[in-house]
This record gives structure tokens, C-alpha cells and sequence, in this order.
């Protein structure tokens, strides 16, 4: 079954001359409101009236980390399905469990091995949109994302890199994707000295 993109095309109608850089990421509603989320992907450098464009994949994969450092292949993930880290003859391996995840609307992966914690990643578009750190033996750590995402200017952030509930509140700009096959998220505002305002995004010609 072929994935489904979304594309989308990023344009900076701004008057900005900070050069802001702009995060773009999703929230794990599984976990509690102030949960920590993933940069999944930084614009930088995109000046006045550049665009940028990126894909927006509504399937995603997952993939674990052991206490060794080993990463297992990423696998696509459907909700209602469970992973789990086992320990067979060749070493740690991720497999789709027997039993279901207890939310079909989730995603959960389970470390089930004697010994040795594990962290979880959701990886969209080859790019890690959540994790879930030292899930220990018999834990498992939920998956569940609405087709939104959130984006808003950032500074001093890595794509990849985890971001706490203090960083994340100030991004509150949510843009629905729900239908959607292609959109521009057009970023306007900013400003030089006290006529600056705001960074405002919205989504324009969207095609459903």
C-alpha cells in the first residue's frame, strides 16, 4: 500500500530580520499535555519571500534503541498494532506482537526482555517525531498523533532534539491536515523594533 504524502510548501511572507528559524512537530496525545515532543523538522535560513517545500507522510514507522546502542530497522506502524523488544538467537530484534495494542486508535511498544531498558522512536518522513526513553522490561510506551502539527519560530534548537513543556507552550500555532492533499503555510508578521508583531501561519491553497 503506498504511503500517503501530504505536500506541503512553506513561505515566508514575513517581515522578519531576526532570521527566526521555524520548528515544525507533532504532539503524542497518548501521553499528558505537558509530555516532551520532538523537533521533527527546522526551516533555517529561508529568507523573505523563499519557500520551502516538505512532505508530510500519514504513515509512520517504528524503531528502538537498546541499552547497547543498537537500533533495530524501522518498520511501519498502523494503530492498533503492538512492537515488542525481544531477545532471540541473534541478538535484540523488534517484532509485531501477537497481541494488539489496548487502544486500536495507539500505537504501543513493549520491552519484553529480562533485562535492559529501551527508547522508542516514531519516525515520520525518515525523521523522528517521538520518543519515549527508558521504557524498562515489561513496560511499554503509547503512540497516538491527530493529523495535525504545531509550528511556530524557535531558536537555538536542532531538528531531532527533544524539547520540553516550557518550549513547546510557546509554539501554539496548530494546523489541521485532516483531508488535505496539498497546502502553502504561509508564515506572516514580525518586524523590525516596536512595529513587530506576531508571527502569524496559515494554511493557503489547500487541495483536498
Amino acid at each position: 500500500m503506498a504511503t500517503q504524502k501530504i505536500k506541503l510548501n512553506f513561505i515566508n511572507k514575513s517581515k522578519d530580520t531576526n532570521n527566526s528559524s521555524v520548528v515544525v512537530f507533532q504532539k503524542n496525545i497518548a501521553e499528558s499535555f505537558d509530555e516532551i515532543a520532538v523537533a521533527w523538522k527546522i526551516i533555517e535560513n529561508c529568507g523573505r519571500l523563499d519557500n520551502h517545500p516538505f512532505t508530510f507522510s500519514l504513515d509512520f514507522k517504528v524503531s528502538c534503541e537498546d541499552s547497547y546502542g543498537n537500533f533495530t530497522p524501522a518498520k511501519v506502524a498502523y494503530n492498533g498494532q503492538s512492537y515488542e523488544m525481544v531477545k532471540d538467537s541473534s541478538g535484540h530484534i523488534l517484532k509485531l506482537s501477537d497481541i494488539p495494542a489496548t487502544n486500536p486508535n495507539e500505537v504501543e511498544i513493549r520491552n519484553s526482555m529480562e533485562t535492559g531498558a529501551i527508547n522508542g522512536d516514531i519516525i515520520r518522513d525518515g525523521r523522528i517525531i517521538s520518543t519515549k526513553t527508558n521504557i524498562a522490561p515489561g513496560q511499554k510506551a503509547v503512540f497516538q498523533f491527530q493529523p495535525t502539527i504545531w509550528i511556530g519560530t524557535i531558536s537555538q534548537v536542532e531538528e531531532g532534539e527533544v524539547m520540553n513543556s516550557a518550549i513547546i507552550q510557546t509554539v501554539n500555532r496548530e494546523l489541521p491536515l485532516y483531508g488535505i492533499s496539498s497546502a502553502d503555510i504561509v508564515m506572516t508578521g514580525g518586524g523590525p523594533g516596536k512595529d513587530s508583531t506576531p508571527f502569524v501561519f496559515n494554511l493557503e491553497n489547500v487541495n483536498k
